[in-house]
């Protein structure tokens, strides 16, 4: 009897012995892996949001409505030029907007550069009164699109003009600043030409 209780015992003691080193090695795993990885995220993210998040918090809310409306308006430029090289009838209407093509893009490249650097994303299609002129423009062809095209881009570039004057004034991010002032005398030069082709046509 003495011999089956002490055997009991061991037992016991070795299924405790074993319990012990189970739940002792396997924290020990998990908790390794779980560090590893909180470390691997959590150096990540920190990092990430460090470099946007930072950045995005230094930019005033109008600054951030600039950058937005901005490439959007970019956008539309070339889209409405690339359509302008294929349905412009008059040779002047046809060299405004390839110009415009090759200004606009260039100074896309360059905002889209500027926005990741601050966290920002760019509209990548056309939305609102932008896709509408694009639409409308769409539908027209020869003589009639060239006078609408270049109507549009009058307004569009006064509208420009304003936008990249005041930013290149009173924004608050310097970088942003600096840019809205270096884009701004080719903006109003385009003005300048829109004028002048859409007395012609």
């Amino acid at each position: 009897m003495k011999i089956r209780i002490a055997a009991i015992a061991l037992l016991c003691i070795a299924l405790m012995a074993c319990g012990g080193e189970n739940q002792t090695g396997q924290p020990e795993t998990d908790t390794t892996g779980t560090a590893q990885s909180i470390q691997q995220t959590g150096t990540a993210s920190a990092t990430t949001t460090g470099e946007s998040g930072g950045t995005l918090s230094s930019m005033t809310n109008e600054d951030k409505e600039f950058v937005t409306k901005a490439g959007m308006a970019g956008l539309a430029e070339v889209a409405h030029a690339n359509l302008a090289l294929q349905k412009a009838a008059s040779a002047d209407v046809k060299t405004f907007a390839q110009r415009m093509v090759t200004d606009h893009s260039k100074a896309n490249a360059e905002l889209a550069q500027l926005a990741t650097t601050k966290g920002l994303a760019l509209p990548t299609e056309l939305a609102g009164e932008h896709q509408q002129t694009h639409e409308h423009l769409s539908g027209l062809s020869g003589a009639e699109f060239d006078k609408m095209y270049m109507t549009h881009m009058v307004t569009d570039h006064e509208k420009a003009v304003a936008d990249f004057d005041k930013a290149s004034t009173s924004s608050t991010d310097a970088d942003l600043k600096a840019w809205a002032g270096k884009t701004l005398p080719t903006l109003q030069d385009h003005l300048r030409q829109a004028k002048e082709v859409a007395g012609k046509v």
